[in-house]
Parts: structure tokens; sequence; C-alpha cells
């Protein structure tokens, strides 16, 4: 099978979507397909992979994100889906793009993964202080009924959390499927548990080793709610001696900096491109902390558990789904004080306990070539699938 992905947000400087893009070339090419990334960039080019290729149309940048490239030209993007004659054709952004592939007028059937979650990072962040996620819902009906007009232009729609599955289909939409991704395997593992690591970051926390030592991962990003994050720590840390590291950058930063600036025990560390030092990073400490509501999945919550780390995460977004029974807490998303006291909860009972039931589960969880295994199988269900003519 030949499967086109047009993908809005690939960049090559990194991320998670060009960790998710690189192991499903290898997947594809594992399971006997071919997979193209048709992504936007600074100037046509095709670049030859294993497995398939990463080709690029010449577009504008995204201007809120320098990195980034958007599709502007519909025409020259449905020429190429017309020269690549895909089997299938996924969209991974719910916006401009993936409106571009529904109008394409070629035969072959189309997906859309749910990447992104527009309304949790921004409407319910921005408004949900003063009204139901019901009310705001109904003041982005165009947002809705955007969905609805998508939902009838592909075949299927695929959520990796099973929350924002059935806010799709309580939306209106009716051809969701929930398929939660995965880490890369081989990577994460609780044995990859350094003490000295661990102690040499709580040292820079100006902590002894008898502290507990809490860890978030993510961009400085005004949806990953770091600056709550730090308030909650610093109110927990009052009762109990605690430190935090924050692993990421991004234009933010400014905020980040200023809420972490009066707390010696939080330090912000430099984000990584080597997977197997985060790896040790995430292995190395007693939980995971997370803020953000508007997750997809949630990425490095997998990450966390598939390291033994226990969960703090809000209930709502595809963190939430990644806290088993008794492998960590939920806090009411977006609280501070709620945050606060689940982490004090935390720490006040034994952050041990939950962890050797986290590491005990650490090899359940699913890794991406999991995930592709059951994408894929669900794309054949699609063979001989015709749509309207060119």
């Amino acid at each position: 099978m030949r499967i086109v992905d047009v993908c809005a947000f690939y960049a090559p400087q990194g991320g998670g979507v060009k960790t998710y893009v690189e192991r499903k070339l290898s997947a594809g090419a594992a399971a006997g397909h071919e997979v193209i990334i048709l992504a936007p960039g600074t100037n046509d080019d095709v670049v030859e992979r294993e497995g398939g290729r990463i080709v690029t149309l010449a577009a504008r940048r995204f201007p809120l994100d320098r990195r980034y490239h958007y599709f502007n030209d519909e025409a020259s993007l449905h020429m190429m889906l017309d020269r690549l004659q895909p089997d299938l054709v996924e969209a991974s952004s719910p916006w401009s793009s993936a409106a571009m592939v529904g109008r394409w007028r070629g035969y072959a059937p189309r997906a859309l993964i749910m990447h992104a979650d527009p309304l949790s990072a921004y409407a319910y962040r921005w408004f949900g202080s003063v009204a139901t996620r019901q009310t705001i819902d109904r003041g982005f009906d165009w947002y809705w009924r955007h969905l609805r007009r998508l939902d009838s232009q592909f075949d299927m729609v695929v959520s990796a959390s099973e929350g924002l599955s059935q806010r799709l289909r309580d939306g209106g939409l009716t051809r969701v499927a929930t398929m939660p991704m995965g880490v890369e395997p081989g990577i994460f593992s609780p044995q990859r548990r350094d003490e000295a690591l661990r102690a040499r970051l709580l040292e820079r926390c100006g902590l002894p080793r008898d502290a507990t030592l809490l860890i978030g991962v993510g961009r400085h990003a005004p949806e990953k709610r770091w600056p709550m994050v730090i308030e909650a720590v610093t109110s927990a840390g009052y009762g109990q001696p605690v430190g935090l590291v924050i692993v990421g950058d991004g234009r933010d930063s400014a905020r980040v900096q200023r809420a972490a600036a009066h707390n010696p025990h939080i330090q912000l560390l430099a984000p990584t491109r080597d997977r197997a030092a985060m790896a040790d990073l995430l292995a190395s400490a007693d939980a995971l902390v997370h803020g953000c509501d508007a997750e997809t999945f949630c990425m490095v919550a997998a990450e966390a558990r598939a390291s033994g780390l226990p969960l703090i995460a809000p209930d709502a977004g595809g963190a939430a789904d990644q806290v088993g029974d008794g492998m960590g807490l939920h806090f009411r998303a977006g609280e501070t004080s709620s945050m606060a006291r689940v982490i004090a909860r935390f720490l006040a009972t034994d952050p041990s306990a939950y962890r050797a039931r986290t590491v005990r589960h650490a090899a359940l969880v699913m890794t991406m070539d999991d995930h592709f295994a059951r994408l894929f199988y669900a794309f054949a269900q699609f063979g001989g699938v015709r749509r309207h003519a060119a």
C-alpha cells in the first residue's frame, strides 16, 4: 500500500512530530508499505528514506513559529497527490490542509489524524474560568461545523485518546476511531534509573538525595501551563522537600523563567535531542508532573510510564488517559490549588510505592510499532474503496 501523509507540521529540526514521522517510515517499510510524507517546506525537495520519502512543497512560513511552514497552494498540493497516486491519504492537522485533502478529486480513501485539539489548547484555556465547556463549544460552533464537514469528506477520523474521541462524537462526528499512539521501542525503561544522576539533579535543586525529585518535559508554551505547575510545586514544597526540573524551551520561556526565578529548588534544563539521555532523566526522577490538558495523546506521559515513573496529571486531555490505577494521581485541570493538594498528597504518602507499581507495568506500555500496526491494519480495510472520480 502507498500511504501519503499530508503532514502540515513536520519540521526537520526535531520535535514530537518528527519522531513520529521517522518511526512511521521504518514501521511502514517493515510492514511492506511505502509511506510518503508530504510536508510544506522552504522549497520543493525529495529526501529518500528507508521505506519511503519525505516530499516537501515550497510554502509560506508559519508566522507564530518560524521553524514551520504551512500549505498555502491548494492546486499545487492536489497536483502532487495526483502525481503520487496514493492508495490512501492521511491528513494530520484538522485545519486548512485537511480541507484541501478533503476537496481533492482523487480516488483514494482518506483518514484524518487528530494530532491537535485546538479547543483545549486555546478556547477552553482562554474562557474556561468564566464559562462551561458546553457554552464555549456553542460559541465555537463554526469549528464543530468545520469538523463535521471533514467527517463527511474522510473515511476515518483517528483520535489517540478516548476522551478526545468522545468529545468528537458528542460534536456530531460519526467516523471516529480511538488508536492510542506509543513510545519508541527499546529506549525507555526503569532499568535506566541512575541514582547518581538523581542525586546530581537534586543537588542542583539545592536538596539532599532523600528529597523527592519531580520532572516536567515539554515546550514552553501557554497551553503547557508551566507557571501553574511551578506555583503548585512551590506550594506543596512548604510541607515536604521537593525539587523540580523542567526540560524544554519555547516562545513562553521568559514567562516560565520569571515563574521559577524565586524558587531555588526548581531548575530549568535545555531540551535534548539525545533520546537515551532523555530516557535516563525520566527513569531517574520520582514522578512526572504535567499541567497541559490539551494533549491529544501525551507522548511524554507514555514515555514516563515506560520508564517506571508515576504521573501527576490533569483529569482532562490525553494525559488523563495515561494515569493507570494506583500509578499516579489526577488533579482538576487548570486549577493550581488542586494540583498543589495532589502533589502534597503524593509527597505525604509513599512515592516509592507508586513507582513500584508503575515499574511493574512499564513493559506493557504500547510502542509506536504497535500503534502503526493497528493503524495500517485499519487502512487496509479500505482496500478497493474508490471515492469520487477525478
